[in-house]
């Protein structure tokens, strides 16, 4: 058994998309081309990559201002549409399993916490080398959307975790914010959806430019 004093945090939450699935050009994409599809101003790459995170009906509606309210059914349709056509060439990215198997092996409950659907995460999730790797998720359609804090509340609820003892790990300023509202500590990666730039005002322990740098302070300091 593992001491849990060794352990400053009993809880990492992970964000999906950009943070350990490597999936923002394909949202990216998909985005844009759904905007185009439904007669919209095609947003930029850093406009659509800003909302990565959101809900998906508050992404689309933020990257999409010029669409109006009773086109978002299809807006979201066709985004929908455009990122099937890609997901299986997304993965996880290099070294995520590895990090993922050492934080299990010292004793960390891990959970997941995304903008994506119920639906979309379980699916990634039925990936073979997944299966079991989690110990909860929440989902934005099920809780509410980041920056809300409601998903970081229910883990901590659901696996008695205080606090001070939940880590968040997220790729956009939207997680970091969210750890932020709920009292949580929080890590920044720089090599998903947002400028690492933008992290500093909101307090991370870390910004870590790869998975590498993210599994070597994760195992030096959680």
């Amino acid at each position: 058994m593992h001491d849990p004093r060794a352990r400053r945090f009993d809880l990492i939450a992970f964000d999906w998309d950009g943070t350990l699935f490597d999936s923002t050009a394909i949202i990216v994409r998909s985005i844009q081309d759904a905007v185009r599809d439904v007669g919209g101003a095609v947003p930029s790459a850093e406009a659509a990559a800003w909302v990565i995170g959101m809900a998906l009906p508050q992404a689309l509606a933020h990257a999409a201002p010029d669409v109006p309210r009773e086109k978002y059914p299809e807006l979201g349709n066709r985004y929908r549409y455009h990122y099937l056509q890609h997901q299986d060439d997304v993965a996880l990215f290099a070294g995520v399993l590895p990090m993922l198997q050492a934080l299990r092996a010292r004793g960390h409950l891990l959970a997941v916490a995304t903008g994506k659907s119920r639906r979309g995460l379980d699916q990634a999730l039925q990936q073979v080398q997944l299966r079991g790797m989690f110990d909860g998720s929440r989902t934005a359609d099920e809780t509410a959307g980041k920056p809300n804090p409601l998903m970081l509340q229910e883990l901590m609820a659901e696996f008695d975790v205080a606090p001070e003892r939940l880590l968040m790990i997220g790729d956009t300023t939207h997680d970091l914010e969210m750890a932020r509202a709920a009292g949580c500590a929080s890590v920044g990666v720089g090599y998903g959806a947002h400028d690492s730039a933008e992290f500093a005002a909101l307090a991370p322990l870390c910004v870590a430019p790869s998975v590498a740098a993210l599994h070597h302070w994760l195992l030096g300091h959680a």
